[in-house]
């Protein structure tokens, strides 16, 4: 009788309509049966529809944008500071309004429930800057995070492969292509950023053009943890184009020191992560990384008409972090605590030079320490505001990669002296669709500031302050 009764729209819209059911003549089991024969069609057409759902929901690339638009009040105070010998102690320089503007547009697509894509393309640019700007010291993977021109660049671009491993008790993915390695853990509070990339962003802040192999170990080792393997490669050296190539070598380089690959292999992931604690860990090793050779000024030219003694491959570079977040201080003592986060990290750095080679300035193994802390609470006169501080520490020698920081004044993850920082996320007119902050960074550098990771670089003692108020608005959808 259920059966009947649920059929009957089928009945109606399906029998009655083209004849294939006369209710005044069939008796009810002929009825029982028509209306049967025709559940099962619809049956067969829901299957049919549901397969077609299905097809277009993969079947096609999803468009988001991130656009954002930023005024930086900016100063540098140099109390104690000599430049390529010119003394430029008791100087200052500023710009009271530099403009930015950026725009992301981000794509993903899954053609299936095991594979999927991601992408991002950037614009972001200074108001009023030259087209086609060039500085030779941004590589392809940072030309899109730092403020240059309007030319649309790759900042992200790769594909995933998930499966099941050991009767579907070790999941697993598979990636290749530029990752998304900026606004990592911890990094993504002072960005405005609601969840964080995947790398530790206190040794690494930087897109990456890399495979990576990740292994979800929740059910062998502790609580949420997991493991990403991944190797890549930081700068292309030596290599000629086909067109461009002298005595025929296109896309190869010939040995030695002068401008070797730079390749890096990271191990990464949680050592624990129950929601409100989470602790993570990552090792990277970066082969061939820049530096000079012993015995020639650094920037002279070098004996063998090979160019200036810098942005030489001269040895091997460790970097490693320790990290944890805590969401919600206690156990329900309050709303207010609950929605407090707190973190905090210790990272060190060591730069190991080859025989006969220097890397920043010392022909030993130099070693460098970071600490940084923060917190965020929620402001308590918006709807999701939040409040924010930081504090970071960093020893002379210390040399994170940061190329891709976002902040104007530099990095001040990489600091060699001390920075503090204090912003308020919320959204403009209550919209969540316009997320804004108002940011303000000190900077104190006891040491060369770490611009770019030059390794050729020998640390000097300088007493450099860097001021930069932040208004931000970006509009997403």
């Amino acid at each position: 009788m259920k059966k009947i009764l649920l059929s009957a729209v089928v009945v109606m819209s399906l029998g009655v309509a083209d004849g294939a059911v006369d209710t005044k003549k069939d008796s009810g089991d002929e009825l029982a049966k028509k209306v049967d024969k025709l559940s099962k069609k619809v049956k067969s057409l829901n299957k049919k529809l549901n397969k077609v759902k299905a097809h277009d929901a993969y079947d096609n690339v999803k468009f988001s944008l991130d656009f954002r638009n930023t005024l930086d009040n900016i100063e540098y105070t140099y109390n104690d500071y000599t430049y390529k010998g010119e003394d430029l102690s008791g100087g200052s320089a500023k710009n009271d309004a530099l403009l930015t503007s950026r725009l992301m547009l981000n794509m993903k697509s899954a053609p299936t429930k095991n594979l999927s894509f991601q992408g991002q393309i950037v614009a972001y640019s200074n108001w009023g800057a030259h087209l086609q700007y060039e500085d030779p010291s941004l590589k392809s993977w940072s030309g899109s995070s730092k403020s240059t021109d309007t030319i649309f660049r790759v900042r992200r671009a790769y594909f995933i492969y998930t499966n099941k491993l050991l009767d579907g008790k070790l999941p697993y993915s598979f990636s290749i292509g530029r990752r998304a390695a900026s606004d990592g853990f911890l990094a993504n509070h002072r960005d405005n950023l609601k969840d964080a990339g995947s790398p530790l962003a206190h040794i690494t802040n930087m897109e990456v053009d890399a495979g990576m192999v990740k292994l979800d170990t929740d059910k062998y080792l502790t609580t949420g943890s997991f493991v990403k393997f991944i190797y890549g490669r930081a700068h292309a050296g030596g290599i000629e184009s086909m067109y461009d190539s002298h005595g025929y070598k296109p896309y190869a380089q010939e040995d030695g020191d002068k401008n070797e690959n730079v390749d890096f292999f990271v191990t990464l992931g949680s050592l624990y992560n129950d929601g409100q604690y989470n602790l993570m860990a990552q090792h990277a090793v970066i082969l061939d990384t820049k530096g000079a050779r012993t015995g020639t000024k650094v920037g002279a030219d070098l004996p063998d008409d090979a160019g200036k003694n810098k942005s030489l491959d001269a040895g091997t570079a460790q970097l490693t972090a320790l990290s944890l977040q805590v969401d919600g201080v206690g156990d329900e003592i309050n709303d207010f605590l609950d929605d407090t986060i707190l973190f905090a990290s210790i990272a060190q750095t060591v730069y190991q030079p080859d025989s006969g080679k220097q890397l920043l300035g010392s022909d030993s193994d130099e070693t460098g320490k970071s600490i940084w802390f923060g917190a965020t609470i929620p402001d308590m006169i918006t709807d999701g505001g939040r409040l924010g501080i930081e504090y970071n520490k960093g020893s002379k020698y210390w040399t994170p990669m940061t190329w891709a920081e976002d902040s104007a004044v530099g990095s001040k993850l990489a600091v060699r002296g001390e920075a503090i920082e204090a912003y308020w996320n919320f959204n403009l007119f209550g919209e969540k669709n316009l997320p804004s902050q108002i940011r303000y960074t000190h900077i104190q550098h006891d040491y060369t500031p770490n611009i770019r990771c030059t390794g050729w670089v020998k640390p000097q003692s300088v007493d450099i302050e860097a001021d930069d108020i932040r208004l931000s608005v970006s509009y997403k959808y």
